[in-house]
């Protein structure tokens, strides 16, 4: 089964039309979020951004979904989506460099690889979230205390499924085999589901505030602990 998952997407010209997706997905956010989502703060608009980056048309789905101003309704539902969209932004960043660095660059074996990976990216998903509760005026150990529970079960579900898909998947392929990158999107978009889930019961139990209302023009769209 791994076996044929991985000979579909070794391929350089699903690869080459996955990417074609990602630009224009990117694309459509960045236009939908000048014209018609201005008023939403710009770190929230670089977590869409980096999230149609990291998962092309289903990044651009779930903003479609949960991150604009015209959904219906919110919901449980659509703040866990904006919640894990935020950690993702700032985990998929070190994902990726912990890949390039770790299995790209490197050839590390398996157990290294996830450890560097799995350090960049909760060092990045981390910071990514306490940076704007810092901005808003709180204290460095006071965000640090609010966020580190939450974010830490966010990032380990998000990250274990991530790393040990793409490890798994991708195999002994380098940076110069399709594979490699296929293999590192799809671990990418497969992280985020993982954590959705998480993200959700840690909204509905308390130990996450979740994002602000897209709805809301006038009120700050930012991390709440």
């Amino acid at each position: 089964m791994i076996e044929q998952i991985q000979s579909t997407i070794d391929s350089w010209t699903l690869l080459a039309g996955w990417l074609l997706l990602v630009v224009a997905s990117v694309a459509w956010m960045i236009h939908d979020l000048r014209t018609n989502n201005s008023h939403i703060p710009s770190i929230m608009q670089w977590v869409w951004i980096l999230t149609g980056f990291y998962s092309g048309p289903i990044g651009l789905l779930i903003y479609r979904y949960s991150g604009r101003k015209q959904i219906a309704t919110d919901s449980l539902s659509r703040k866990s989506f904006r919640s894990v969209a935020h950690c993702y932004s700032g985990c998929g960043i070190g994902e990726i460099l912990g890949v390039l660095i770790s299995v790209g660059l490197f050839a590390l074996g398996n157990f290294w690889a996830a450890v560097v990976t799995f350090s960049l990216a909760y060092i990045f998903g981390f910071a990514l979230n306490i940076g704007p509760m810092m901005q808003n005026g709180m204290a460095f150990r006071e965000a640090f205390k609010g966020a580190f529970l939450a974010e830490t079960i966010s990032i380990v579900v998000m990250e274990s499924v991530a790393i040990t898909t793409d490890l798994y998947l991708g195999g002994q392929a380098t940076m110069s085999d399709a594979l490699f990158w296929s293999s590192l999107y799809v671990s990418l978009s497969l992280g985020l589901f993982a954590a959705w889930p998480a993200n959700l019961l840690l909204i509905r139990y308390g130990l996450k505030g979740g994002m602000g209302d897209p709805r809301d023009e006038h009120g700050q769209h930012a991390h709440c602990h």
